[in-house]
């Protein structure tokens, strides 16, 4: 809210992973497939752009809006992604093609033969005449690539630190298919949100549905 507060009369575009306290400050939500086009709805007026940095600054690129202001949020799985270490694991495998997600720092997404959101990368896998592919993303896009292009070699980006499972988001983990048994089973646990704030909250969205239409 204070963020919002300093830059008056700017318009908010919130990516929709966020809270529906956060959607409800906001004019427009966004996919990292439509980000740009939401963005570009708001020409010839301020923009904040949030809540990942990484994503925010490619979007600012590809609409042309270097006044975009980032609010300096980043997705944990993206950001550990080592460049220095991608850049030689191309060296290994120079007809790979690199397949990044634009909340990979500038520096990974510099070194990419294409950039886009996971529906757009698990695309281009499929598309592409790479036989091998080197893919900068959660490796939960991995199985659905796998399904459609079996005989494709797929390589994970390296990250910062080999000993950890960096591109695995252990919040998307929670999500299991016990759990979602379980909660349509016994409709619980319960969820409530505050009917101003759903109601807030659904502007935006509704708005982002409209304009993608």
């Amino acid at each position: 809210r204070a963020f919002v507060d300093e830059h008056k009369g700017a318009a908010v575009v919130t990516y929709i992973n966020s809270s529906a306290e956060v959607k409800a400050m906001s004019d427009l939500i966004c996919t990292s497939s439509n980000a740009v086009k939401m963005v570009q709805h708001f020409a010839g007026r301020p923009v904040i752009f949030a809540p990942d940095r990484h994503l925010g600054r490619w979007v600012a690129q590809q609409a042309k809006r270097p006044d975009l202001i980032l609010w300096q949020g980043s997705c944990i799985v993206h950001e550990l992604f080592s460049a220095k270490k991608l850049a030689e694991l191309k060296v290994k495998h120079p007809d790979a093609e690199v397949l990044a997600h634009p909340e990979c720092d500038d520096a990974v997404l510099s070194q990419a033969d294409y950039i886009g959101s996971t529906s757009g990368i698990i695309d281009r896998a499929v598309k592409s005449p790479a036989k091998t592919l080197i893919i900068a993303t959660e490796d939960g896009v991995f199985h659905q690539i796998a399904l459609r292009v079996p005989e494709k070699t797929l390589l994970q980006a390296p990250g910062q630190d080999e000993s950890c499972a960096c591109n695995r988001c252990p919040y998307m983990r929670l999500n299991t298919l016990e759990k979602l048994y379980l909660c349509l089973r016994d409709l619980a646990p319960t969820v409530s949100v505050p009917e101003p704030v759903r109601v807030r909250a659904l502007r935006p969205i509704e708005l982002m549905l409209q304009l993608s239409a």
